[in-house]
């Protein structure tokens, strides 16, 4: 899936059409360059908010995470290790970006949560992932892996027990992180991570509102479309197939409780995406969303698997006015 590192240069030019020039991506690799926790590129007031100052039992963790001169000058990003939950204990990579003006003034900042795609041995956060779309939303930005790869512990389980590391994320924002203003939250997903989305807003009443790109909806059919890999995927993260489990597909299928979603909900899908197949995993989740709330659908004729280069500043004036 292209990653919006891929589109850096365009997000350039969309931030200047929003009063927000001067930031781009730095290196689009996955290993993050940690500097002591209390330097910023932008140079803070003396006064100013320091993420380190939440190191403790909860985040065992942090380390600063460096994207470039222009990128960093908008939002200072890191990169953290958090505990799942007072039981399992898994350790859990996250990352955060805080708008360097939130810092400097210890203003309070709307957040974003964000769910990315693929699985934990398929994919991975870049470093720069949570600093664009801070960059682009003004927004508190924050994600985490999925359990089982890329530095960290536990099973995906591909919406099980792994959710409520996303929903450890909110809990942060809305009960530790003083910089955080959760009137407005708003969770992004894109593929697997669509679903993350859906079921979080499902289970979780602080948030706001959705945004979903080439996403998935309905785990029964993608579980047929995608015979290449997905059915070994699935079988080994849900524990047996659909018929064996129809009830861990059906919570994990947005299609099948798309009435519960009462907030607005902001959907990009390609016509052609072969991962994600536009009719059962957007067009159906649409139909049934529009008669329950208001859904915002914009649609590509290509077969891209991702964001367009034109749903940034359409993605960044709805999260503003909804």
């Amino acid at each position: 899936m292209k990653k919006f590192s891929k589109i850096a240069a365009f997000i350039l030019s969309a931030l200047m059409a929003l009063s927000m020039a001067g930031c781009q991506s730095g290196p689009g690799n996955s290993d993050s360059s940690s500097v002591p926790c209390d330097t910023l590129s932008s140079a803070p007031e003396k006064d100013s908010f320091n993420f380190a100052d939440y190191l403790g039992e909860d985040i065992i963790e942090i380390s600063k995470v460096e994207n470039g001169e222009q990128l960093d000058a908008k939002c200072a990003t890191y990169r953290f290790i958090f505990l799942s939950d007072k039981v399992n204990q898994y350790k859990i990579k996250g990352f955060i970006s805080i708008p360097v003006s939130c810092m400097e003034t210890r203003t309070p900042c709307k957040c974003l949560v964000y769910c990315r795609g693929g699985n934990s041995e398929l994919g991975e956060f870049k470093k720069d992932d949570t600093a664009m779309r801070s960059a682009f939303t003004n927004r508190i930005v924050i994600g985490c892996e999925h359990r089982g790869g890329n530095g960290t512990e536990g099973t995906d389980e591909f919406g099980g027990d792994d959710l409520n590391d996303v929903i450890r994320l909110i809990d942060f924002c809305d009960t530790m992180f003083e910089f955080a203003d959760m009137d407005d939250l708003c969770v992004e997903g894109e593929s697997r991570g669509g679903l993350m989305a859906y079921m979080t807003a499902r289970r979780d009443n602080r948030v706001k509102k959705i945004i979903v790109c080439s996403g998935i909806s309905d785990l029964f059919a993608a579980f047929d479309e995608r015979q290449d890999k997905m059915p070994e995927v699935l079988i080994r993260c849900i524990g047996g197939t659909p018929q064996e489990l129809p009830e861990e597909y059906e919570k994990r299928s947005a299609v099948c409780w798309a009435d519960e979603i009462k907030i607005p909900v902001l959907i990009f899908h390609s016509k052609g995406d072969k991962q994600a197949n536009f009719e059962t995993q957007a067009q159906t989740i649409y139909d049934k969303l529009k008669d329950s709330t208001d859904c915002t659908f914009i649609t590509h004729d290509d077969d891209l698997h991702g964001f367009h280069n034109e749903d940034i500043p359409i993605m960044a004036d709805w999260i503003e006015h909804h």
